[in-house]
């Protein structure tokens, strides 16, 4: 007869379900920092479904997505499930998991209770249609990450899964290691191993963005199995040693380089040279530490905005570049040039599928994969090692608590099938980025969604716009040009044509023009010559707000204001500043 409530650490006898348990909860009344918004509570075992399985958790996986569940942000878990027609009004989050089968649903058949298993966070509907029909479930509408989209994660005594997320737990390993890797590789895994003739393979050269950290620890050693040449990027110098010991062939240090970021507009002759500069000189870091003149084939990527041009450009003819994540930024830009003349491929990558997660797995039980883990931390801890993450002061590798078992180093059952280094961080190891964009923030789609507030002022683009046109003519040079602006204290020419506006002269154009070429030269060159084509305009009547997006949508500072398709005036945001901010 099983008590109603066991107290942490102490085993209920195997297979004997309790009605209530412990677990961490977050409710939306305190969401904010992790040390608050993670609060202890008693609640309900859940029931399972015929195609799932209760663990008793031993250990759990910390991972950044449950810091964005604790703040509310990008989405409110609670309240999306809610509508979904979910009852609870809390959630247990967890996504990563070690520890002990005891339930299983009646059509549950490759898990039996008693058995030692770790378990990765996709969840789909077995019924749905695209798994049924074959499909890869990853592309399903009803996949989910467990402990993060679903309830009933890893941070309490029990948690509920479906069977196919149940792994057999490497037996070398301790309940905490167990628990620290699986999330990670699992995503490193896909992303190398996922992608067709593009797939790593033996002898290729993989550049491993974040090396260091817990995807790129995962994905060295991926690589390193697979027979390539992982090149780590990392942060600092401090870093080398732990990346080689994961099977590194060299790694380069980012701060040695500064070109990072958006491209230069291609007009822009003198910065694209400058960055080429700088990416060449990266490209040659890359052969300095392979010794020949080798490109990747393949680049893992995750920071995203400030080194997708970068990626693309060092990446080899036919290569791939692969990425889950966008840790710097979500606005990348691309020269599309290097993507069709070269014949390279940008690849979006999320999580892992069912047999991919096994397979990453398969060379953990081999003892070919070690976890990383930096930290272990104990179940009181949990709002801790969130915090830590917040604040950007975590380790880098992985993280885990203990959640049944009762102290560090328990679990392991047998020897490493093989020995591998377990490299160890400096002491005092920090993180020198910044803390990652929402990685999990929704996308839009065709279909109809919940409606989004704006708050507008309804303030119009007539309000503000400063009426009359200072205009140029296609033929006019760019010494007339230059001196309408100058003498109209403006920045920016329209050029009109038989009453339209056609194109827009800025001082910006003005200085690329002037780029390799003599100031005479400069100067007789034409309007029509140097002009942008088109002309970005916004009617008196639309609102404010909108036109403001449509000014950081292209990334511009001014745009032509027209009355019955007739130019009439100028909106800037100076303009705007001066409205929303200075009043």
């Amino acid at each position: 007869m099983a008590k109603e409530l066991y107290n942490l650490g102490e085993m209920p006898p195997l297979g004997l379900i309790p009605k209530k348990m412990h677990a961490w909860l977050i409710r939306a009344e305190r969401f904010g920092k992790p040390t608050e918004a993670f609060q202890k509570e008693v609640v309900d075992v859940p029931p399972i479904a015929d195609d799932e399985v209760l663990v008793y958790v031993m250990a759990a996986g910390i991972n950044y997505n449950n810091v964005w569940a604790g703040l509310g942000i990008p989405v409110n878990v609670i309240a999306a499930r809610n509508k979904a027609g979910e009852k609870e009004d809390f959630h247990i989050g967890g996504s990563d998991a070690s520890g002990i089968v005891y339930k299983i649903g009646k059509d549950v058949t490759h898990v039996k209770v008693g058995d030692e298993v770790v378990i990765h966070c996709g969840q789909y509907s077995r019924n749905c249609e695209w798994v049924k029909n074959g499909g890869d479930p990853m592309y399903s509408p009803t996949f989910r990450i467990w402990g993060y989209e679903t309830n009933w994660g890893s941070f309490a005594q029990f948690t509920k899964v479906q069977a196919q997320q149940c792994m057999p737990k490497p037996k070398h390993m301790t309940w905490e290691e167990a628990a620290a890797y699986v999330l990670v590789a699992a995503t490193a895994w896909r992303m190398l191993h996922g992608w067709g003739v593009n797939a790593v393979k033996k002898d290729d050269v993989a550049l491993i963005w974040g090396g260091a950290g817990g995807l790129g620890s995962m994905a060295i050693q991926i690589a390193k199995a697979a027979g390539a040449t992982p090149v780590a990027m990392v942060s600092g110098e401090d870093k080398f040693d732990y990346c080689m010991k994961l099977g590194a062939k060299g790694c380069i240090n980012r701060n040695d380089f500064d070109h990072w970021g958006m491209l230069p507009h291609w007009k822009d002759s003198a910065g694209y040279a400058k960055w080429l500069k700088g990416v060449r000189g990266f490209g040659a870091a890359i052969w300095e530490v392979l010794g020949e003149k080798r490109a990747p084939n393949i680049v893992f990527e995750h920071p995203g905005e400030t080194t997708i041009p970068s990626s693309i450009f060092v990446c080899d003819t036919g290569g791939m570049v692969v990425v889950c994540a966008g840790t710097t930024g979500y606005n990348a830009t691309v020269d599309l040039r290097y993507l069709w003349m070269r014949q390279k491929r940008l690849q979006g990558s999320h999580f892992a599928n069912t047999e991919q997660s096994n397979q990453m797995n398969e060379l953990a039980l081999r003892g070919l994969l070690d976890p990383c883990m930096s930290r272990a931390f104990t179940y009181e801890e949990i709002p801790l090692a969130h915090q830590l993450m917040h604040d950007n002061k975590h380790p880098h590798g992985n993280m885990s608590v203990l959640v049944g078992a009762t102290e560090f180093g328990l679990g392991a059952s047998g020897k490493p099938p093989v020995t591998i280094p377990h490299p160890t961080l400096p002491k005092g190891d920090v993180h020198t980025t910044p803390a990652p964009y929402p990685l999990s923030e929704p996308l839009p789609s065709i279909a109809e969604a919940e409606a989004i507030t704006i708050s507008d002022d309804g303030t119009r683009v007539r309000d503000l716009m400063h009426r009359g046109i200072v205009a140029c003519a296609l033929d006019d040079t760019v010494a007339q040009v230059a001196k309408t602006m100058i003498d109209s204290e403006i920045h920016a020419v329209v050029v009109m044509e038989g009453g339209k506006a056609v194109g827009v002269v800025s001082q910006t154009d003005m200085v690329l023009a002037r780029q390799g070429r003599t100031s005479e030269q400069a100067r007789a060159m034409r309007a029509r010559e140097i002009m942008t084509p088109g002309c970005a305009t916004c009617d008196a009547g639309m609102l404010l707000s909108d036109a403001v997006s449509l000014m950081t949508g292209r990334r511009m500072h001014r745009l032509v204001v027209t009355e019955n398709d007739q130019p009439v005036g100028v909106i800037s945001m100076t303009d705007v500043v001066r409205k929303i901010i200075v009043e």
